[in-house]
């Protein structure tokens, strides 16, 4: 299936690349799934998307949570916290 995957903010500078479009196996069904995925590219990928590394996701423009589903057409965006002041 294909997803189109969006690196925002500070995730864009660390992996070079404001997004991708990412053919995944049915078997990535999850954010977590793909977050797994991502990492498993190793280097920066490995660092920027790291489990105990606070990221928030959006699926379709929606916050979402590890176990959200991935779909065929989805849009997943991976960014760091914001605050603002």
């Amino acid at each position: 299936m294909k997803v189109k995957v969006l690196y925002l903010a500070s995730l864009r500078e660390q992996l070079g690349k404001p997004g991708e479009d990412l053919e995944v196996s049915p078997a990535t069904s999850t954010v977590a799934g793909l977050r797994t995925l991502l990492m498993a590219r190793g280097g920066a990928w490995q660092t920027a998307l790291a489990q105990g590394k606070a990221l928030r996701v959006a699926v379709n423009q929606e916050m979402a949570q590890p176990t959200t589903a991935v779909k065929p057409g989805d849009e997943i965006a991976f960014f760091p916290p914001v605050t603002g002041g």
